[in-house]
């Protein structure tokens, strides 16, 4: 039997001006334990901005999405401009601030926010053909925006929960390493570090995910 195809979206190279390094290596590392593949991609723009992740203070210079992605993908990433849902059975978004700056305009607009027109049209596309999409910590939110009426989980947080309300969303809050999984929409998520996780709870929600998202494409 062939092996299942994962398409990731990275947002950058670290959780506060990118996406985050833990959930996206353990999105990986979740996808070949479990017997699949994987192919990253990231959209070939510039970073919101460039904060420095000692003191988090913005720094002056600028970042291209897509290349700063490539450091977590080990060089081996497309524009998300050049993805097809034909290509994969599942898409996976993992979090970080990237998510709420790059991916969309969430960590400035919150509910009213935008989504990057690639990102949007990816998880249109997918949620089309039916097949799984997948979003860790704050990741959701961008799925919420684009379906609306979605089941599905950032953890603990009432903001955000009341975001993803006005969105259209339905959220079930959750505990580490614990996923909610839509059945009608074939979405998983998962809290992550919306929590006060440890990198073992982010390994253990990245592979519940996983798991879930192969099940429904069996």
């Amino acid at each position: 039997m062939p092996k299942k195809q994962f398409a990731v979206i990275l947002s950058g190279c670290g959780h506060q001006d990118g996406a985050e390094v833990h959930e996206a290596t353990l999105t990986l590392w979740a996808i070949h334990k479990n017997g699949a593949e994987y192919h990253c991609y990231a959209p070939d723009i510039k970073q919101h901005h460039v904060l420095n992740h000692i003191t988090g203070e913005e720094m002056s210079e600028q970042r291209n999405v897509l290349i700063e992605s490539a450091r977590i993908a080990r060089g081996k990433i497309a524009s998300l401009a050049t993805f097809s849902p034909e290509s994969v059975d599942g898409l996976v978004i993992p979090g970080g601030f990237g998510a709420a700056k790059n991916l969309s305009s969430y960590a400035f607009d919150g509910a009213a926010c935008t989504v990057n027109n690639h990102v949007a049209k990816a998880i249109k596309a997918m949620h089309a053909a039916g097949k799984p999409i997948g979003a860790l910590c704050i990741a959701p939110v961008i799925v919420a925006k684009v379906l609306g009426d979605v089941n599905l989980t950032i953890g603990q947080d009432s903001a955000t929960a009341a975001n993803l309300a006005a969105m259209g969303a339905k959220h079930t809050p959750t505990l580490p390493g614990e996923i909610v999984i839509d059945r009608q929409n074939k979405l998983v998520t998962t809290p992550c570090y919306m929590l006060n996780s440890r990198v073992d709870q982010i390994a253990d929600g990245a592979d519940n995910l996983i798991k879930a998202m192969l099940e429904m494409m069996t």
